[in-house]
């Protein structure tokens, strides 16, 4: 898979659904690798494949095959993502799916050599077609959330259907009835391409969820977050989900990511220094950066913490962790939790 990652917000929306229907969304997070500390930052970037990893997980724990249309039928893409709040506050359906062409690469982004949005409108004849051009895993997984939501999510506002039908590519489930039920329109499986078809004057149907001031400070926020965002197909990046994937494995090397970038060594040192870093900034920002969310979870010892961060003993992550921090990691985890504010116990 390309280098992909997705927002934060997504991902703790996927946790907070599988603790509704009764799951430990906590051990659900630590089984995939995640820190439900770093994900309080919903405009955060989390590998897509941690995320993959947590649904398959979810998935297996909650005995539900329909997952993903269940998901994203519960929670909108505005309870996740500011994308989705630039969607409803837009004036009109039409202008609601340019926020999302427009704002997409802040739910998910994908390096890719395929240029455009992810989903487009097309007219065939008299019918009016929202498209996905660019699938971006195998596994229809975030197909079907996105679908849903597009499908489920403006009928909270709408007063008629805007989806006439659905076709996927994925082949026909067992719980067929069951996609036809949450949708609320005929489903299709097998079908060459990911489409929702509209009803042919749903551009012109109002959203404006939210007052126009409302609309130009999302719209203002939006434009920060893609500014701070690194251009896409950035190297920088790439070798940060790899480092992310395998620092637990210990000795990582230079020569192992090259060969999961699929280029030599030499080439993975200049085109990190053509992007102003070196191999070994990288990896000592990401050890940093996961190494304080594993503490500031507070779930994870000291010399956990080490391994998951790929030192091979405790003392050696507790000198580094000082010079990152100017304190020893048992003490930062100790003004992290005293920083915490008290909940009160309910009066029973």
């Amino acid at each position: 898979m390309q280098r992909a990652t997705i927002a934060a917000g997504l991902v703790a929306g996927l946790l907070t659904y599988a603790e509704r229907r009764g799951a430990d969304a906590d051990t659900l997070a630590a089984a995939s690798g995640l820190s439900r500390e770093r994900l309080r930052d919903p405009d955060a970037r989390v590998p897509l494949p941690r995320y993959l990893e947590l649904v398959h997980a979810v998935r297996r724990t909650l005995s539900d095959d329909a997952l993903s249309l269940h998901y994203g039928a519960e929670i909108a893409m505005a309870d996740v993502s500011i994308v989705g709040l630039l969607m409803e506050a837009a004036p009109d359906m039409s202008a609601a799916l340019r926020q999302l062409q427009r704002y997409e690469r802040l739910a998910l982004e994908i390096d890719t050599d395929e240029v455009g949005p992810r989903f487009e409108l097309e007219r065939s004849g008299k019918r009016l077609l929202l498209v996905e051009r660019r699938p971006v895993e195998p596994g229809h997984v975030l197909s079907q959330e996105a679908v849903t939501r597009l499908v489920c999510g403006p009928r909270r506002f709408l007063d008629r259907p805007h989806a006439l039908r659905v076709h996927l590519t994925r082949e026909a489930p067992e719980c067929t009835a069951e996609y036809e039920r949450v949708l609320g329109c005929p489903v299709r499986f097998g079908y060459r391409r990911t489409e929702i078809e509209l009803h042919p004057e749903v551009g012109s149907w109002p959203v404006a969820q939210h007052s126009r001031y409302v609309f130009g400070v999302l719209q203002e926020k939006g434009d920060a977050l893609l500014a701070r965002r690194p251009p896409p197909g950035s190297f920088r990046e790439r070798v940060e989900d790899i480092v992310r994937t395998v620092v637990h494995e210990g000795g990582l090397s230079a020569d192992t990511v090259a060969a999961r970038l699929h280029c030599s060594r030499s080439t993975l040192f200049r085109r990190l220094r053509g992007e102003g870093t070196d191999f070994r900034q990288v990896v000592d920002s990401v050890r940093r950066d996961l190494a304080v969310g594993y503490l500031r979870a507070g779930r994870t010892s000291v010399g956990e913490v080490a391994y998951l961060v790929g030192f091979s003993d405790a003392a050696s992550f507790s000198r580094t962790f000082r010079r990152w921090t100017g304190q020893p990691p048992g003490r930062f985890r100790k003004s992290v939790a005293e920083a915490k504010p008290t909940v009160p116990r309910p009066c029973t």
